[in-house]
């Protein structure tokens, strides 16, 4: 049965033998519902407000909590670069709206295929020209990350961001880290208020 995490709450995803070898991590979002209005006696309807492009990603950090390695290839996988030069983690690729159910991205992680040298796996959304366009994540809603047992499944865990978040751009969602050898997992919610490019996200562990 799926574990509900709160924010701050840890797990363990590889102690005691369960045999885990990769996960899915599934993010999904809404649009808080756009107001429909229309001009004089309703003949003109007013231009709506662009569609919110939420981006995922998946930093690479080495043990000092730093960028891992030289290059953007090294250490960011996002729509830009789908899949980490270790074949250790692939974004399934960009949703462009957030619209429909479920998952609005998914990336694949190999715990096995990790470099060695990587302490730290951390999930970032940012809303891509969220400056331009007036946008924050006041305006999205049903945030979550989950966790899924890539043999056979199953979910592992869950955690709904359920913060107030207005006048933010990007969050840092949650992280996969290792600990003694194991791999755990931390829902961390940590609101960043200007990310209007993932260079923003990056540039918390630069």
């Amino acid at each position: 049965m799926a574990i509900n995490l709160q924010k701050g709450q840890k797990i363990d995803l590889t102690k005691g033998g369960r045999g885990l070898t990769g996960v899915m991590v599934g993010l999904g979002w809404d649009e808080v519902q756009k107001p429909q209005s229309g001009g004089l006696f309703g003949m003109f309807k007013a231009q709506q407000p662009q569609d919110i492009d939420c981006d995922a990603s998946a930093i690479l950090l080495g043990a000092n909590g730093r960028i891992y390695g030289n290059k953007a290839e090294d250490f960011l996988v996002y729509y830009g670069n789908l899949s980490h030069w270790s074949g250790a983690i692939v974004h399934m690729g960009d949703n462009l709206t957030g619209g429909g159910d479920g998952d609005d991205e998914q990336i694949m992680v190999d715990l096995t295929r990790i470099p060695s040298d990587v302490a730290r796996v951390v999930f970032v959304v940012n809303i891509y020209d969220a400056n331009v366009r007036g946008q924050h994540f006041g305006m999205i809603q049903n945030a979550f990350i989950r966790l899924v047992d890539l043999n056979n499944g199953q979910e592992i865990c869950r955690f709904n961001l359920s913060d107030n978040y207005y006048g933010m751009s990007g969050l840092v969602v949650a992280e996969i880290y290792r600990y003694n050898g194991e791999w755990k997992f931390n829902a961390i919610g940590q609101p960043v208020q200007e990310a209007s490019r993932v260079d923003n996200m990056v540039g918390l562990y630069i």
